[in-house]
């Protein structure tokens, strides 16, 4: 027996997982978890993992993982954060059959996109309402929820879902892109909103889920201020103390196409069941103090 009581599994180490995974790991956890094989724009990451106590294994579509049963064996939180593909999602094709066996098992995590919920119009999304995904993206998101659930349900695990909206934090936020020059309009839709997530408050509603879990549950985590991405540029301007480039009409704006998926859908996101459930204070409840923060 190890000397861990507790084992989080990270299937996906990226950007919120690893945030996660990190404050479990000083919790005292025994912390490991997945990357690609060919993570061709970090080479070093499995070395810089390891030497922060993560243990390291590869696993992609392609590339399941190596004695699974044995590596899972005294798993006791499970995170997965590893988008689905036209495919579906390979968590579960590959590895549902060793999950359904995980033993231990306190608490599984999926997190999804509030892309679900798709256009709404500016109208308030609550997390019971149906589902209409505007596209394919979301479409297998809402399909890998649903496939999640049905392992809840089959095997008796302790499934939960968190729908999350725009993440930013260090090193990936308006700022980041401001300073890159990346951005060279500010698209102007008035009334056009997104909802927002600071990746600390992420691990925050994780952390929260853990403390109390609540099989099935579908938690949206996102901010108290959707607001339209210009003004958020605008701000991030101020705050770095320069001018914002051009304010371009949504129609004449040049955007790639998976740009243009983001402003398919007009939503404001609903919060109140990770406040009034889960007990969260966010860290970083609007875009100002995140933004402040991240200066």
């Amino acid at each position: 027996m190890s000397h861990y009581s507790k084992h989080l599994f990270c299937f996906g180490l990226g950007f919120s997982a690893l945030v996660f995974a990190r404050r479990m790991k000083a919790r005292g956890w025994k912390v490991s978890g997945t990357i690609r094989p060919d993570s061709d724009k970090d080479l070093g990451k499995r070395d810089r993992l390891e030497d922060e106590g993560i243990i390291v294994h590869n696993f992609d579509r392609s590339l399941p993982l190596v004695n699974a049963p044995s590596v899972l064996a005294d798993v006791t939180h499970i995170l997965s954060s590893i988008p689905p593909g036209k495919e579906g999602d390979c968590v579960l094709q590959l590895h549902a059959a060793e999950i359904a066996q995980c033993k231990n098992l306190e608490w599984a995590g999926y997190l999804s996109t509030t892309g679900v919920y798709g256009d709404r119009d500016g109208g308030v999304v609550f997390e019971d309402d149906p589902l209409h995904p505007s596209s394919p993206r979301s479409e297998q998101r809402a399909e890998a929820e649903k496939q999640w659930l049905a392992l809840a349900e089959a095997h008796d695990i302790p499934v939960h879902i968190f729908r999350l909206a725009g993440i930013y934090g260090p090193g990936r936020s308006p700022l980041d892109s401001l300073r890159s020059g990346r951005v060279k309009q500010r698209i102007d839709k008035p009334g056009h909103i997104f909802s927002r997530i600071h990746v600390e408050d992420i691990a925050n509603v994780l952390e929260a889920s853990v403390n109390q879990p609540r099989t099935g549950r579908i938690y949206n985590v996102c901010d108290n201020a959707p607001e339209e991405p210009s003004k958020v540029t605008t701000y991030a301007c101020e705050l770095l103390g320069i001018s914002p480039p051009p304010l371009v009409a949504f129609d004449q704006a040049e955007m790639s196409p998976m740009a243009r998926t983001f402003w398919l859908d007009n939503k404001r996101v609903d919060n109140s069941r990770i406040i009034t459930e889960l007990g969260v204070t966010l860290d970083y409840p609007d875009y100002q103090s995140g933004l402040k923060s991240l200066l």
